[in-house]
């Protein structure tokens, strides 16, 4: 009886896409860093580091030492140290600017799917077909314009920052006083988000979008 030898079948391994590119990742978690060390500033500058507060504190300490100074040069001392805090605020703020312009530049060569713009679109699109649990892709279709909307408080406030950081190499922008109330106003704007946001995740992973966080990290797997 022949027997007729076979070579054994490689097992061929399938690699899913992932959900999330290694690049959309660490744009997520740098984006992320910064930010908060970029709030961490404010808050700083508007407690501890308070210039006029620490013109007093200033002035008595030192009276209490025997020395005498007066409010004008405790008030330069105080604006000192708060514009190094400041200092570090614009610093942060160019990283978050080439971030921006990073994560604008990786949508273009992002795969298909991993497309803000096209995540909108079918979430929008499975909204409008769906006839049963239309209450999960309007869920869906929310948060991707949500995070849309995200994107544009971002660009507002690079765009107002880099101008407040250039104002005074450019006399045209020393007139828009209101650059910097825009900037302010994102700001809180930006920090309902990130409450938003964070209590979204927590919500999913309490409930039906368990593994958000571990996605992030590990860029989890296209569903198919």
């Amino acid at each position: 009886m022949e027997v007729i030898a076979t070579a054994p079948v490689a097992e061929v391994e399938t690699t899913r896409t992932k959900k999330y590119s290694s690049f959309i990742r660490l744009w997520h978690w740098l984006n992320a860093i910064i930010i908060t060390g970029s709030l961490i500033t404010v808050a700083i500058n508007s407690t501890v580091m308070k210039a006029w507060t620490n013109a007093s504190l200033i002035t008595d300490k030192l009276k209490e030492k025997g020395v005498e100074i007066s409010e004008d040069q405790a008030r330069s001392v105080a604006f000192a140290l708060s514009d190094k805090v400041w200092a570090v605020h614009t610093y942060l703020g160019y990283v978050l600017t080439g971030l921006f312009l990073f994560r604008i530049i990786l949508e273009f060569f992002e795969l298909a799917d991993q497309k803000l713009i096209r995540k909108i679109k079918s979430a929008r699109l499975s909204f409008l077909s769906r006839q049963e649990d239309r209450t999960s892709s309007r869920n869906e279709m929310l948060i991707k314009t949500l995070y849309a909307v995200f994107y544009v408080l971002l660009m507002v406030m690079v765009v107002t920052g880099m101008c407040l950081a250039f104002r005074q190499s450019i006399p045209a922008l020393r007139k828009m006083h209101f650059i910097k109330e825009i900037h302010g106003f994102t700001m809180y704007l930006i920090i309902g988000f990130i409450i938003v946001h964070i209590a979204g995740v927590v919500i999913g992973e309490k409930r039906r979008h368990k593994g958000i966080v571990s996605d992030m990290i590990n860029g989890g797997q296209m569903p198919g």
